[in-house]
């Protein structure tokens, strides 16, 4: 009796298909374990600390230290800085619907308001937009310096202030006098009652502070009380500049103080 085999391999194709595959697989089953292999790291804990980057980065400062010149005031920037720093962020582009600097379609009617009215708006806030552009550390005087060079790329006119001169204030000392003070830092609050603060000239808001005495008042200015930050959020004031201040809005309100009573503590 005859053995009877059945072939696997009954034609050509079925031949080349088995020869490619017998190629083909292992190659395949090589490279996905050659990926497998250098995938993975291997090293232990802390092999990695001498690499260029994982020093560069022990090597990072904690933090900067900005050192400020000694013996008064900071230097108040331009237009142009305060611009850069805390402006373009938004009026560049014109995002959450600022107006686009250089756009003097978008600032026509803005432009008519008048450069006051556009300094108050952007050291007080208006709208979306924060006060002071989101830094409550810039001075009053470099905000409205911002705002005339936006107005100015815009179709403006408008001329960048100076910075305020030294004048005699109520205590004899130099400085800003206390109405000075008011106007660029004090009033943003209390010329409206903006956030619970006694509206200057209302006798009947200042009752209760009129009785506390100059000395208290100008205490509570100067570190700050309630919701009204220290040195109405201006630190570069000296405390000569804040009682004058006080004693502006003081008098103003009802109170009888006189200079040698703001400068006694």
């Amino acid at each position: 009796m005859s053995d009877q085999h059945t072939a696997l391999i009954k034609t050509p194709r079925q031949l080349i298909t088995v020869v490619i595959l017998a190629f083909v697989v292992p190659v395949i089953v090589i490279v996905l374990l050659v990926s497998f292999v250098v995938g993975n790291k291997t090293g232990g804990a802390g092999s990695d600390a001498m690499t260029p980057e994982a020093i560069s980065d022990r090597l990072r400062p904690v933090g900067l230290v900005a050192l400020q010149p000694a013996g008064g005031a900071r230097a108040l920037q331009g237009g142009d800085a305060v611009y850069k720093a805390a402006c373009a962020a938004c009026h560049a582009a014109g995002a959450a619907g600022a107006p686009k600097t250089g756009d003097a379609g978008a600032w026509g009617a803005r432009l008519k308001q008048g450069f006051d009215t556009l300094v108050k708006h952007a050291v007080e806030g208006f709208k979306g937009m924060p006060a002071k552009g989101g830094n409550p550390d810039l001075d009053p005087v470099e905000v409205a310096r911002a705002v005339a060079f936006m107005g100015n790329q815009s179709g403006g006119k408008f001329t960048e202030p100076a910075a305020p001169a030294a004048a005699k204030v109520a205590t004899g000392s130099t400085g800003l006098s206390g109405e000075q003070v008011v106007k660029q830092v004090c009033g943003g609050c209390h010329e409206t009652g903006k956030g619970g603060a006694p509206k200057i000239g209302d006798r009947a808001a200042w009752a209760k502070r009129v009785s506390k005495g100059i000395n208290t008042v100008t205490d509570s200015a100067i570190h700050g009380h309630a919701g009204m930050p220290a040195r109405g959020g201006m630190a570069s004031l000296t405390d000569p500049e804040m009682r004058s201040a006080v004693l502006y809005m003081f008098n103003a309100g009802g109170g009888t103080a006189s200079p040698a009573s703001a400068a006694a503590k």
